[in-house]
């Protein structure tokens, strides 16, 4: 049987927020007091309203639950033992403050939504280092974590990835009709346990079906 945990964390750690200015579009150019001020005035707000959750199962790699399309998500997980899927998302609080803020701050929401995609991030970056030391533990080592959407990996598997982990009755978690999830704010992700050290396993904008209509790329940025 899969190994199944879920937890909350509601007493988070901020983002950074050279975090928070690199998702918008900051490249070191000078930036004012008073945006700074209002910088950390949205991280704090959004601490205090965001409700992280999270839900993760680890599969044998023979008996993985849903079928996973894509050449590069085969080259992933090739020669994995076990695979770890997760599901991480600050709650419903977030999108309904993002939505208050569109229509009385535009500013604002521009900075909340930026501290907000900060945050989650966070939080995936922290299960994934979890995940990271739990199997350094037991002598096994992994890949970075490889989401939906990313490379050949269409978004179609959500729905099945969602049900996996009971994500929309544990976490509150469904999808628009274009498999975009909401709350918006949420991270869907799977990480290769491999019994031997992974050489060569980077992340590309190359292999991102995003990549044409990414602000970050546009802006010469990356997400990893």
């Amino acid at each position: 049987m899969p190994h199944t945990m879920r937890w909350w964390n509601v007493a988070t750690s901020a983002p950074k927020k050279e975090e928070v200015l690199r998702y918008l579009g900051h490249r070191n150019q000078q930036v004012s007091d008073e945006l700074l001020a209002r910088v950390d005035q949205s991280i704090a707000r959004c601490v205090q309203i965001a409700r992280p959750a999270c839900v993760q199962r680890t599969f044998l790699a023979s008996e993985l639950p849903i079928a996973l399309p894509g050449n590069d998500i085969a080259a992933h997980l090739s020669d994995a033992a076990e695979v770890l899927f997760f599901a991480v998302t600050l709650g419903h609080g977030v999108d309904q403050e993002l939505r208050r803020l569109s229509y009385v701050d535009p500013l604002e929401q521009v900075l909340f939504d930026a501290a907000a995609t900060a945050l989650v991030e966070q939080e995936a970056d922290k299960i994934e280092a979890n995940v990271r030391l739990a199997s350094a533990e037991r002598g096994l080592y992994c890949s970075w974590r490889f989401s939906p959407g990313y490379g050949d990996l269409p978004l179609g598997v959500q729905p099945s990835f969602l049900q996996v982990l009971d994500a929309t009755r544990r976490l509150g978690i469904t999808l628009t009709k274009s498999n975009l999830m909401v709350p918006t704010k949420s991270v869907t992700a799977l990480v290769g346990i491999h019994p031997t050290p992974q050489q060569g396993l980077a992340s590309s904008c190359a292999v991102c079906t995003l990549r044409e209509f990414c602000a970050l790329r546009t802006k010469g940025l990356r997400c990893k």
